[in-house]
Formats: C-alpha cells, sequence, structure tokens
C-alpha cells in the first residue's frame, strides 16, 4: 500500500471519529455481535490459512487464536453496557452540593500493530477493546503471515474502513505509520522493537502499551507433583513450536529430582511428538529460515537431552532439551522464542535468585512445588507481569486476569475488561450546583477561613 493511499484512509478515519459517530453504544455493540458472527463463519479459513503460514495445528489455532477471541468478544458483548456506563463517585463534603462521577470516552484514533506469533489473537483482542471503548482502528499486520493477513482482510473488509482498516506492508509502512499523530498505540513484539515505537509515540506525546517479553524462569521443586509438571511444562514450551512470549524459556531445577524430570521430560515430548515431530502434524513450525538459525546457535550450549534436530529449509526445529548448561551460556542471554528448553540444576532456592536476576524482568515466572509457602516467598522475592504456580501459560487465558509485562518486558495491561479500559480515556467530570455559592473559598482570606478548611478537608 502506497504512502498517498494510506495517509488518505488516515485523514477519513480522523474525519469520521470527529463526527462522534463512534460514540453510538448501539452501533458498537452491533459491530462487536457482527465480527463475532464473521469469526466464528470464518474459523475454517483461519485454520487454513495459518497451516500455510506456519504449519500451526488446527487445534491450537482454535484453542490460541479463534476461541480465544471469541471468549473475548463474549464476555464484550456481556458486559458492554456495564463496562460504558458513568460512575458515580464519592463527593468529599468540602465540595458542598456537588457531585462527581467518572465516564470513559475513547481515546480517537488508535493503531495496532500486531505480530507474526499469534497474528489473528494478538490482532483481535486489542481490536475488540479498542471498538468497544468508541475508537477507530488501524491494524498494521506481520507481513511474515501472509495467508492469515489475507483472512483478516477479508473479515475487516466487512466493516467501512473510517472505522477499522488493515495495513500490511514492509517496515517502513510501520515507520510511516509511527510518525502519524495517533492517539494511543499498542504494540506486541520484541523489546528492541519496543523501545524503537515507544520512542516514535514519544514524538507526538502518544500513549502506549508494550506486550512484549522476555526470559520466563520456571522452577521444579523436588516436592514437586513430577508427572504433572513435566505435562505441563513440555505443553507450555513447545506450544506453538515455542514462539510464545510467555512459554518457560528456561528451567531451574533441584539437583535431587535433575535426572528424574530429565527422563520424564523426554518420554513426555516423545509422547506427545513422537519419534518423528518432523511429520506430526500437532508440531509448528519456525516462522522463517534465519529463525531455525538462531536456534541451532543455542543448541551449542550445554549438552542436548533430546531433539537438536534443524532444518532450515522446512523451517523445522525439533523440541529439543540441553542440560548442564551454565547461567553465562549463550542460551542464557537472550529470550529463546522457539522449542529450546535449557536446564540449570540448583541445591538449594536461594540460589535461583541470582540466576533469575541477571536478566530484566520477565512477562512471566513459573514455579512447580506442592509447599505453599514455598511459593509465596518465590512470588515475593521475584519480579513479573504474571506468574503461575504449578502450570504454565494458562494465566493469559483468563479475561478476568490482566495480562501485561513489567519494565522491559512491558507496559500496559489488556484482556478481559481491562482492554476496554485501555482504549479508554476515564474522563472525570464535577458538576457543582447553583444552589448556593460558598463564600469560603474566595479571597481574602483569613484565620477563619483557614481553620475552616482545615476542618473540612481532613
Amino acid at each position: 500500500m502506497e504512502q498517498e493511499e494510506i495517509s488518505l484512509i488516515l485523514e477519513k478515519q480522523r474525519r469520521y471519529f470527529e463526527t462522534g459517530a463512534t460514540r453510538n453504544n448501539s452501533l458498537r455493540l452491533e459491530t462487536l455481535k457482527k465480527l463475532r458472527s464473521l469469526v466464528i463463519s470464518h474459523e475454517e479459513e483461519i485454520i487454513a490459512a495459518m497451516w500455510k503460514d506456519f504449519h500451526k495445528p488446527p487445534f491450537e489455532v482454535i484453542a490460541t487464536e479463534t476461541s480465544f477471541v471469541l471468549q473475548e468478544l463474549n464476555l464484550a458483548i456481556r458486559r458492554f453496557q456495564s463496562w460504558t456506563r458513568p460512575r458515580r463517585v464519592r463527593t468529599p463534603l468540602v465540595h458542598f452540593i456537588s457531585h462527581c462521577y467518572k465516564t470513559p470516552e475513547p481515546y480517537g484514533q488508535v493503531l495496532i500493530l500486531s505480530p507474526w506469533n499469534f497474528p489473528f489473537q494478538l490482532a483481535f483482542l486489542p481490536l475488540i477493546g479498542a471498538i468497544a471503548a468508541g475508537n477507530c482502528v488501524v491494524i498494521k499486520t506481520s507481513r511474515q503471515v501472509p495467508e492469515t493477513n489475507k483472512v483478516i482482510g477479508k473479515i475487516l473488509g466487512h466493516f467501512p474502513a473510517e472505522l477499522v482498516t488493515v495495513i500490511t506492508g514492509d517496515h517502513s509502512v510501520s515507520d510511516y505509520l509511527l510518525s502519524y499523530n495517533f492517539d494511543y498505540i499498542f504494540f506486541t513484539g520484541s523489546t528492541s522493537v519496543g523501545k524503537y515505537v515507544m520512542g516514535k509515540a514519544a514524538a507526538n506525546l502518544t500513549p502506549v502499551s508494550l506486550e512484549l517479553g522476555g526470559k520466563n524462569p520456571c522452577v521444579v521443586m523436588a516436592d514437586a507433583k513430577m508427572e504433572y509438571a513435566v505435562r505441563r511444562i513440555a505443553w507450555g514450551k513447545f506450544l506453538n513450536a515455542g514462539q510464545t512470549c510467555v512459554a518457560p524459556d528456561y528451567i531451574l531445577v533441584d539437583r535431587k529430582v535433575k535426572k528424574r524430570f530429565l527422563e520424564m521430560l523426554a518420554k513426555e515430548i516423545n509422547k506427545f511428538y513422537g519419534d518423528h515431530p518432523e511429520k506430526n502434524p500437532d508440531f509448528a513450525r519456525i516462522i522463517n529460515p534465519e529463525g531455525v538459525k538462531r536456534l541451532s546457535e543455542f543448541m551449542k550450549s550445554g549438552v542436548i537431552v533430546t531433539g537438536g534436530i534443524t532444518d532450515p529449509e522446512t523451517c523445522f526445529v525439533s523440541p529439543t532439551v540441553i542440560s548442564d548448561v551454565m547461567p553465562g551460556d549463550p542460551v542464557m542471554e537472550q529470550e529463546i522464542f522457539g522449542p529450546v528448553l535449557p536446564v540449570i540444576d540448583f541445591d538449594d532456592l536461594e540460589e535461583v535468585y541470582p540466576i533469575i536476576e541477571r536478566n530484566p524482568k520477565p512477562i512471566a515466572i513459573y514455579i512447580f512445588t506442592t509447599n505453599k509457602k514455598k511459593a509465596r516467598e518465590f512470588l515475593a522475592r521475584t519480579q513479573s507481569g504474571t506468574a503461575a504456580i504449578n502450570d504454565t501459560v494458562m494465566q493469559i487465558a483468563s479475561p478476568y486476569l490482566p495480562y501485561g509485562g513489567l519494565g522491559p518486558s512491558g507496559m500496559g495491561r489488556y484482556h478481559g475488561k481491562k482492554t476496554f479500559e485501555t482504549f479508554s480515556n476515564c474522563r472525570s467530570v464535577f458538576v457543582k450546583s447553583n444552589l448556593l455559592d460558598m463564600w469560603l473559598r474566595y479571597p481574602p482570606y483569613n484565620d477563619i477561613k483557614t481553620r475552616i478548611v482545615r476542618m473540612f478537608m481532613k
């Protein structure tokens, strides 16, 4: 899409918002309902498109993309009237004969920069909140998933471009969009690109949400219910071929159970994907050959327990577990974002904290233990955007748990009502009565007025 065409769309959208049409609650609700119907009717096309883009298994498309989006749509439709209603708040005594309320209002024109790893979910989840809040929306999708982009464009083509439009293209298109004065920017992607987006937004003082990633630690204590721990870790790590920002990035396992853990993990991976995962339709591919080469370098650390097979031509990397990894190894220096799982052992829980603190605050942190006191201690001594005890990844599946990062792993929260709030300006309104005008606040001031003010404002 040429810049002149993009500029025309953006200006038309801006003028449309200024008409006040998007503030109409009936229009917003009908848009959400129509979007739900379109997602349902195009689900098979979405499944087929993601298989073409990177062999994403149909089950994972349904569980992490379409049903995920439908769950959020159902909640937004069901709670729409409640979310959009103005809320009365308490009024201090000093504001005698007045009342206060807060009301959610749209920012205006928002930009959503969506990634390739969950291309449907991570475009539509913020879209739902933005539309519900009354904004006009521009979605810039990733060029890495062309087939999925076609379906997204087809679905959103049922709506006027003035309300929501999809733009594709390379980095120059993203740069052009970021130079435009949007009212809000929502970005999902890497930390390095997130810094760039925030820098561009700062030029216009545009508020942003950054959903990034990080090296998410997963601690396995000796008292963990090992059968469950192994299964849940294997699923959370190798879901979407490890291309998930909340996947366990590395394991910290008690030395007393390390051998058993590794043996059980290798067996569980084999149970999931068989002896030839490259032929298994339940295992996704890496998004491009460059990603395969990057992951191959990580495998030079430690000792490979299982996996270790790569094929850049088919974008395949087998589910890989690496043992005897040191905290300073290359595989521990950056987010892996693929099906490579390094394992570090420890003798005492105190040893894990310095290892975790070597890296910036992650978007997720995990611990497997049956000791509730140890779990509470672990949460108290670590920082992350989200956390889970005795499971992985599932914390993001609840629309009632706000999702987001912390520091280098992101800023802002969304999911469920929080998505609506993210794209809403909470406007505070004070309404004063004309029945009486208190003389107290007006000059000239004196000691009596000062004492009265002090008494009323305690």
